[in-house]
């Protein structure tokens, strides 16, 4: 039997859409690198002059709060903001004549501003005053215009205080600051700064300058002074005993 042929159905083709492009987006513009902030330089001749320290634990972080130096007779730190060197020579380092004598001098303990016990040196009796110290000058920062000054008290009872004491600095290249300062009207039971003298440092500069503060020319006999020390500071900043 004879018939038209049977056509099978043919799907229409598969048009296949093109892969859409994503939108353009810009780039982000790269940041700078951004530069590390400039670290503060190390503190002049740090190393050396914390070779004498009495502990090695922290240095860094101690230096600013005040690192003791040579068994408790120094005491060293760093102005945070300038980052200059100060030091301070306690009673123990320094040469008081008769202090050995417990009948003229009596060696007292007291806590510093760190809270550490330090040995102050009250005088009982002397008609023959004389206190000096040494120290380098090549462990100050360069370029300073440093102040020295005794830290001393007043006590009562005092008395053979009607003459001026005087007070010498002598720096390694010879020269001499001197001046006299009457202890009889300052006020007692407080510390008081005796300035001694300043000078400004040099770059390479070394050699040990002299501190002294003496009285025997009159040879009274004197009571009620205690001595706490020799402060070095620089001139800007207010000494604190």
């Amino acid at each position: 039997m004879g018939g038209c042929p049977v056509k099978q159905a043919r799907r229409p083709p598969v048009v296949t859409s093109p892969t859409p492009k994503p939108p353009f987006v810009t780039p982000p513009t790269p940041k700078p690198p951004t530069e590390p902030e400039p670290m503060k330089d190390f503190p002049h001749k740090f190393e050396i002059i914390t070779n004498e320290a009495d502990s090695s634990i922290n240095l860094e972080e101690r230096m600013y709060t005040g690192i003791f130096l040579k068994q408790k007779k120094r005491i060293y730190w760093v102005e945070e903001e300038t980052n200059y060197n100060c030091f301070m020579l306690f009673a123990r380092d320094l040469s008081i004549i008769w202090s050995d004598h417990p009948e003229y001098w009596r060696w007292l303990t007291q806590k510093d501003i760190s809270g550490e016990e330090i040995e102050v040196a009250s005088l009982l009796d002397v008609c023959w005053l004389q206190i000096s110290g040494r120290f380098e000058v090549s462990y100050l920062t360069p370029g300073v215009t440093y102040a020295v000054a005794f830290v001393i008290m007043m006590k009562v009872p005092a008395y053979g205080w009607s003459t001026p004491v005087k007070l010498a600095l002598k720096l390694p290249d010879g020269s001499v600051q001197q001046r006299e300062e009457s202890l009889g009207g300052k006020p007692r039971g407080k510390w008081l700064v005796l300035q001694v003298g300043e000078f400004t440092t040099k770059a390479e500069q070394g050699g040990e300058m002299e501190i002294s503060l003496i009285s025997f020319e009159d040879l009274c006999w004197k009571k009620g002074l205690t001595v706490k020390g020799v402060i070095i500071c620089p001139k800007n900043l207010q000494p604190s005993p």
